[in-house]
């Protein structure tokens, strides 16, 4: 193995500050792991780190990305949890191993420490972290597909599982066709939902079908809410899984049904939400944010994955230089995810 290593930095905010560059391959310390990374998979919320910081003090200089898959290349003394050899992936919280509330933070300050923000992300060849901010990958899935569960599998399952308690025979409403989205489609059927899809695409309507979505509505066809409001004879859903953010709430909180559930993860519409105080509060749903989850959860989610057998939607693979081209894709809208691998 040579001492060096490539991984990808910035210096400043923006994608055309984004390099390759060359350093050395780093030790693990007390505790601490090294792992041979094997596959990077990109979430919008990336491109907005990249792109604006999201007003996170980023480690200087910067590399981006949340979510690794890889196999553990040396350890440090002390270390229990994983050996050399072992298949794992990274935590998106790594410091929130469990609990209703993410640490280091209150009322004021968010708690908002994640990898590719607060602090270094994925898009190296090599990377050293803490035991604690690792999971086993699932053993079902290969290195690409298994990259793709820390934010986007994690972030549908807290959302429907965890904290929505999803049972068999709820309605599910899924926004789009990205990551999320489509994680949050295949969950849902597994746990004996009914799903409807939302997409401009009547293509990926079609392709979101073959996955087990039940109704394909396309939003540019009129008012998709009034589509929800025939399909359920005016029930409505009793999860809505947004993925918009900004205006779009309103959307959510006339589809949701009396006492139902909306997850709001998204902000491709922004990040200031707004719904209609009348529905809101003669329906009385239960409106939560979901800011991803813990290790626990990831840990329950790769094992429904090896019970179950779900397989992450791949839209593209591209080699690790290809980052320019990724986040093209990325913001040009993929049908599931996007990943690079060295």
């Amino acid at each position: 193995m040579t001492d060096t290593m490539q991984r990808w930095t910035m210096a400043a905010l923006g994608r055309e500050h984004l390099q390759l560059t060359e350093s050395a391959i780093p030790q693990p310390g007390p505790h601490e792991i090294r792992v041979k990374v094997k596959a990077v998979a990109l979430n919008y919320r990336d491109k907005l780190v990249i792109e604006t910081g999201m007003g996170m003090t980023l480690p200087q200089p910067f590399t981006p990305a949340s979510d690794m898959a890889g196999e553990v290349d040396a350890i440090g003394a002390g270390v229990s949890r994983f050996q050399p050899g072992d298949r794992v992936i990274s935590t998106f919280s790594p410091d929130w191993i469990d609990g209703p509330r993410k640490p280091h933070g209150d009322a004021r300050t968010l708690p908002y420490r994640s990898l590719g923000g607060f602090y270094q992300g994925m898009l190296a060849e090599y990377v050293v972290v803490h035991e604690d901010w690792l999971a086993a990958a699932p053993a079902s899935l290969d290195d690409v597909q298994a990259s793709t569960l820390p934010c986007a599998g994690l972030t549908a399952w807290f959302a429907l599982v965890e904290q929505g308690h999803l049972h068999a025979g709820e309605s599910v409403l899924v926004q789009g066709t990205g990551g999320v989205a489509l994680f949050a489609l295949q969950i849902a059927k597994a746990h004996g939902a009914e799903v409807y899809v939302t997409s401009a695409s009547d293509e990926k309507l079609a392709r979101a079908k073959a996955l087990g979505a039940d109704h394909g509505i396309n939003r540019l066809n009129g008012d998709w809410v009034d589509a929800v409001y025939e399909l359920t004879r005016d029930r409505g859903i009793d999860h809505v899984v947004d993925t918009v953010g900004g205006p779009n709430l309103g959307n959510s909180v006339r589809a949701v049904a009396v006492h139902g559930r909306i997850s709001v993860i998204g902000a491709l519409e922004g990040f200031e939400v707004s719904a209609p105080a009348g529905p809101l509060l003669m329906k009385s749903p239960v409106i939560q944010g979901i800011g991803v989850g813990h290790r626990r959860a990831l840990e329950d989610l790769v094992r429904a994955v090896d019970l179950i057998g779900l397989q992450p939607v791949i839209d593209q693979v591209y080699r690790f230089d290809q980052l320019p081209q990724a986040l093209d894709h990325l913001e040009r809208g993929a049908f599931g995810k996007i990943v690079l691998i060295p």
